[in-house]
């Protein structure tokens, strides 16, 4: 018996000048544009971010000249925006440019900022591919803050209480789970209430417990340990030398839940419930029993991005200290398209955006207090930009009865 092979793929040059490649290279000169005007580089002149700007808005209106509108519009953007942004750091002091822009601290912080949207993102991920919407992320991630340091501060080990913010997280998520899966409330609700149920029950026992004197101060035992690759003061030491323990963990969980969701048997159980949770039931598999394995284990790794902020980063606690994290992680989830590595990718822009936010009140300490929305307002165009041309799991948001 003969096996016929299939043709090579030849590389079609045509492909390149397709509009959407066209809308895609304007965004990267738009990018370049700004980055020519900062360290190492630091042109003094704004000639160069001005003609890589015009090359970029004229991709882009090339681009929707051809019906490719939102490659051709972000390239536009990106090329005004690249302009705008080259001409401001050619102005600028090159002391301050240097005090801002140090690159290996930047990537340092833009890791430590994206560990949490990470835990969170992830999380997200397998609620909402097994068709529960959950909005209560930041009420999880909540949980775990508070849940997390009074785990290691009564026991005096920090792998105590991630195992007390796994336990919260994951009990927050199945009250939001049984309201989803078996009551069949409005998802979106019932997870707003999750986040005030989050809000309240630490609120109250941080005031009870530790009262106006706060969190005590964490020991080496109670914090979650730094690992040490690389000391001294080149770019991969200062970069890369000394992370936290989670940031590692992260990464693990990014190529471990890849796996799970689009290459094992329990990852496609969650993805068919999701999809269609009819035929799914029919073939055996069970929807109620998938979706709160689900929900909880979205809780879970929400609460383990929580208990990173405050035993792992801050080494404190206080009231309310996500403070919207669990919104940016879940629009770094939409933005992500569902997946693991786009997720990641979206967390990575929103915690460069934030370590940005904290480096340039030395460029302009007037407008520190504006610097410091720049990751939400990040947030706010992602998601406008994204709503209508992402596509969520089939069954996401709508409850299921069993017949």
């Amino acid at each position: 018996m003969s096996v016929r092979a299939e043709p090579l793929r030849r590389f079609d040059p045509a492909k390149l000048t397709q509009p959407r490649s066209i809308g895609i290279l304007g965004i990267l000169l738009g990018a370049l544009a700004f980055w020519l005007a900062l360290p190492p580089l630091a042109a003094r002149t704004v000639f160069l971010p001005v003609l890589v700007g015009i090359l970029a808005v004229a991709c882009g209106i090339w681009a929707v000249a051809r019906e490719e509108r939102r490659g051709g519009w972000g390239a536009i953007a990106a090329g005004i925006l690249g302009i705008v942004l080259g001409i401001l750091a050619t102005r600028s002091g090159e002391a301050n440019l240097d005090s801002v822009v140090v690159w290996s601290a930047l990537i340092a912080a833009m890791l430590r900022w994206a560990t949490p949207l990470t835990f969170a993102a992830i999380g997200g991920m397998f609620s909402e591919r097994s068709g529960v919407v959950n909005i209560g992320l930041e009420g999880m991630m909540l949980m775990g803050t508070f849940f997390g340091i009074w785990g290691a501060d009564k026991s005096g080990h920090w792998y105590v209480g991630l195992l007390a913010a796994m336990v919260a997280g994951g009990a927050l998520a199945l009250v939001h789970a049984f309201f989803a899966i078996h009551l069949r409330a409005d998802q979106i609700v019932g997870g707003t209430a999750v986040n005030f149920l989050a809000l309240g029950i630490t609120g109250y026992l941080f005031v009870d417990i530790y009262g106006s004197k706060g969190t005590p101060n964490l020991s080496n035992a109670q914090q979650i340990p730094d690992v040490t690759i690389s000391n001294g003061s080149s770019f991969f030491a200062t970069a890369f030398g000394q992370l936290n323990l989670m940031i590692w963990l992260s990464f693990l969980l990014l190529v471990a839940s890849s796996i799970v969701m689009f290459r094992t048997p329990i990852g496609l159980r969650i993805r068919s419930v999701g999809e269609h949770p009819r035929a799914a039931d029919t073939v055996g598999i069970s929807v109620y029993g998938t979706r709160y394995a689900a929900v909880t284990l979205s809780g879970v790794l929400a609460a383990l991005g929580g208990a990173y902020l405050s035993i792992g980063f801050v080494h404190s606690f206080n009231q309310n200290m996500t403070a919207g994290r669990g919104f940016i992680a879940l629009a770094a989830l939409i933005f992500g398209k569902w997946r693991p590595f786009g997720a990641f990718g979206a967390a990575l822009l929103f915690g460069f955006s934030t370590a940005l936010a904290y480096r340039l009140p030395a460029y302009s300490g007037s407008a520190a207090t504006l610097f410091q929305a720049l990751p939400y307002v990040l947030t706010l165009i992602a998601v406008a930009g994204v709503i209508g041309r992402t596509v969520p799991p089939a069954a996401d948001g709508k409850p299921y009865k069993k017949q």
